[in-house]
């Protein structure tokens, strides 16, 4: 008897101090994301036995503004934190993210492993690595097929340039009544605003922080002409952003020819934004041979965070295990930013949503001429200012000149 209460004491006993070397890490994550944290943790776990992860979801915005308050306050932010792209320059402000590019995470080594245009949106201009991407989103032009055959208007026709696109938009849309040829008119402008940048430029900034935005910038003019064309056209639903009620009225609805987002769209598109169009969507590049990326999220660790090691032990098995990268894509979509996260099987087989089109394989080459975009954190004030710019350009109360020439003023102004 005294044998085996000596037994299960020295089971509790081992079991308590197991359980008391255990490091417990927080991540804090946005949906989808945190489907593919919960999809890694057995994996992780099998590596990492002595971590336990603890997944603090929040909806998008509520994420980003409550990580926005634990970095200024200096407490409450998780040990390590996704990122989407929009918000990387803002919190690479100051110093409440880590700095991977030191030891003992020397993440610049990474650098090479990864889509070219990704680790530069999380560098800042004085070298220190911020986050590290998980995910991209290789933009496209998404058509209907049915539509445009109705028109007898073939896809090339549509994404030769900008100009094809809006003289065989109009034949698409006279040849289906209660059709529009895209959700937004601005939705044109923010493509061409973030294709054809120079060297050391980024949106609204160059590398000595002087102002881009401007009457005299060809690039802005393109944009805001374009869109005006579009707008002038009756060619646009005025849907305003992705995923506002007027926009996804539109995709249920059926009637949009086009719409232009990263590869990530197809996921909504199958499971709830337009289920009942399957096999009639398709998917090309971007109008007039461009590329971009839509969005990509990133995992970066805050300096208040008392768990850095384990942190980093699993900020690294999501962001450059290959199997795990292929996990996500296969839990939500979520496209590899990983380049040896894209060579499995699955990218050669074809998405039935899109009619069985290998859109994949056209994904993974654009990923690959997507340019760096050099990030400021100052351009959400500018994103802001010149987005309200186009808006009095597309209302018809500013001419295109007056507008930037105001927007440059503003942006000069506020930014001081």
């Amino acid at each position: 008897m005294k044998i085996k209460r000596l037994l299960v004491l020295t089971a509790l006993l081992s079991t308590t101090l197991a359980a008391a070397q255990k490091t417990t890490v927080t991540v804090g994550v946005f949906p989808d994301l945190d489907s593919v944290v919960k999809a890694a943790l057995p994996g992780f776990n099998k590596l990492y036995p002595d971590i336990d992860v603890k997944i603090n979801s929040l909806a998008y915005a509520d994420h980003h503004n409550a990580l926005t308050t634990a970095l200024s306050t200096g407490k409450g932010a998780n040990d390590l934190e996704a990122i989407d792209f929009g918000y990387v320059a803002k919190f690479a402000e100051g110093n409440g993210m880590t700095d991977l590019s030191k030891a003992p995470y020397n993440a610049g080594a990474l650098a090479s492993k990864f889509v070219s245009f990704t680790f530069p949106q999380s560098t800042t201009q004085d070298g220190r690595i911020v986050a590290i991407p998980t995910d991209i989103g290789p933009g496209s032009m998404f058509f209907r097929t049915d539509l445009l055959a109705k028109a007898g208007v073939k896809p090339a026709q549509l994404n030769a340039s900008w100009e094809s696109y809006i003289t065989n938009g109009k034949k698409v849309v006279a040849a289906n009544p209660g059709t529009f040829l895209i959700p937004d008119a601005s939705e044109a402008a923010q493509i061409i605003l973030r294709t054809g940048l120079k060297a050391g430029e980024g949106l609204y900034f160059d590398k000595n922080n002087k102002v881009l935005v401007s009457p005299d910038n060809a690039r802005f003019v393109k944009a805001f002409t374009v869109a005006k064309q579009i707008r002038d056209a009756k060619l646009d639903a005025k849907a305003g952003a992705a995923f506002s009620p007027e926009w996804t009225t539109a995709f249920q609805k059926g009637n949009l020819a086009t719409e232009f987002s990263g590869a990530w769209l197809v996921g909504h598109m199958q499971n709830w934004l337009a289920k009942d169009f399957s096999g009639k969507w398709n998917a090309q590049n971007l109008p007039g041979n461009t590329f971009a990326s839509w969005g990509g999220s990133f995992y970066g660790i805050p300096t208040q965070s008392a768990n850095k090691d384990a942190a980093w032990k699993l900020l690294q098995y999501l962001t450059t295990n290959p199997a795990q990268q292929v996990l996500a894509f296969k839990t939500t979509g979520a496209f590899p930013a990983l380049k040896a996260g894209q060579t499995d099987s699955v990218f050669n087989q074809g998405v039935a949503y899109l009619g069985n089109q290998k859109a994949r394989l056209l994904w993974r080459t654009a990923a690959t001429k997507i340019q760096p975009l050099d990030v400021n954190k100052l351009d959400p004030i500018a994103d802001q200012i010149v987005g309200d710019a186009l808006g009095s350009v597309l209302d018809g109360s500013k001419d295109i000149p007056t507008a930037l020439a105001d927007a440059q003023r503003l942006v000069e102004r506020r930014t001081r």
